[in-house]
């Protein structure tokens, strides 16, 4: 078995783009570290088609636009951003980098974008907290210890987090086959600081011959959207449900109190024949009409896939393989330089496509064929 090599302590000049820093990642994460965050559900054909779901669209160019006062700003729950590239919640970071999400956080305050803290964290949110200047979100997954909830929802705004990430689209896991055949188990040292103290029940086991989920009773613990719906009256936090895939479930969002929503597949590690974000993206979009934000989560490789979401009707987007990458390569350095290339190519694109503004990225920005 290998040994992973040392974070690269500068950024090689070949690294042009988010995927060129692949090689470099993988070189310095253990074989088990490596199926885990690369890793998709069963066959993993929807983590291919979640990359590959941008390039169905073509952004239609625009020339002699005026750009005087040009900038990628936005608003979003009552707090002002530089651009609309923030971090998704990804767990146990430490797999990655020594340093883990602390060096994320380090990142992210240096770039001004708001970092999800995952429930699933290999760094405790106290630390986080005092690292990471500026907004702070927390990923949240339901959990059947009250207490134990309450007790990290009161440390969450003591610590200034300002938003949660509620995940709803994995009641239960995938299957993963790469971490499978990896024989992936988390190594001594890393684990979900986070939920140390939660009271979680033994996992139901089917006897043989019996029904392997259904018949256990392990989908009895699943939240439904009534107890979201008290979930999200009893948080003292706005919050924000992700893993939005379809119109219906957009709508009920509204309708029980959400702050915004995450139209996501969860990275394509949950179903492996679902649509991608980008394909679902419109139509919720035209379902929810501007009443709360949108925020897409899954396929960004690219500034021009950034663009492409904004102008199908989302209002930032979320990377989470792209910056661990750039974690594991290269620490807090790596991941704030693939936040520096998305938004140089993000902006490059809006000045090709004649938007001066985030508002300005409409659909007629888009080609189609149907015109």
């Amino acid at each position: 078995m290998r040994e992973p090599l040392p974070p690269l302590s500068q950024i090689p000049a070949d690294i042009v783009a988010v995927n060129d820093y692949l090689p470099y990642a993988q070189a310095r994460m253990s074989e088990q570290a490596w199926a885990y965050f690369t890793g998709g559900a069963a066959d993993e054909r929807l983590l291919a088609q979640n990359e590959q779901a941008p390039h169905f669209y073509q952004i239609w160019p625009r020339v002699l636009r005026d750009f005087s006062g040009a900038h990628t700003q936005l608003t979003l729950f009552g707090q002002d951003y530089a651009f609309p590239i923030f971090l998704a919640p990804v767990a146990y970071q430490r797999l990655a980098h020594p340093a883990g999400e602390q060096a994320t956080a380090l990142a992210a305050a240096a770039m001004q974008t708001p970092f999800v803290v995952s429930m699933q964290s290999s760094v405790d949110l106290t630390t986080l907290a005092a690292q990471a200047a500026g907004p702070r979100w927390l990923q949240w997954y339901w959990q059947t210890d009250k207490a134990a909830s309450q007790r990290l929802l009161d440390l969450a705004v003591q610590v200034g987090i300002e938003a949660i990430v509620l995940t709803v689209d994995a009641p239960v896991s995938g299957i993963r086959n790469r971490e499978q055949r990896a024989q992936f188990r988390l190594p001594a040292g890393v684990d979900a600081v986070l939920l140390r103290d939660v009271n979680r029940p033994a996992e139901p086991v089917a006897q043989a011959g019996q029904s392997p989920l259904f018949g256990s009773g392990f989908l009895s613990k699943a939240p439904t959207w009534p107890q979201i719906q008290q979930f999200i009256h009893d948080c003292p936090l706005p919050v924000i449900i992700k893993g939005i895939l379809h119109p219906e479930d957009a709508e009920k969002a509204i309708a029980y109190g959400a702050a915004g929503i995450v139209v996501s597949n969860h990275g394509a590690r949950v179903l492996d024949v679902a649509p991608t974000p980008f394909q679902v993206l419109s139509v919720i979009a035209k379902t929810v009409n501007k009443r709360i934000p949108i925020l897409l989560d899954g396929g960004i490789r690219r500034g021009s896939d950034v663009f492409i979401a904004l102008a199908l009707g989302a209002s930032a987007v979320l990377i989470g393989r792209p910056y661990i990458y750039g974690l594991a390569a290269a620490g807090p350095a790596g991941v704030a330089h693939v936040l520096h290339m998305l938004r140089t190519e993000f902006e490059v694109t809006m000045a090709l496509a004649g938007c001066a503004r985030l508002d300005q990225i409409q659909p007629d920005c888009l080609w189609s064929s149907s015109r």
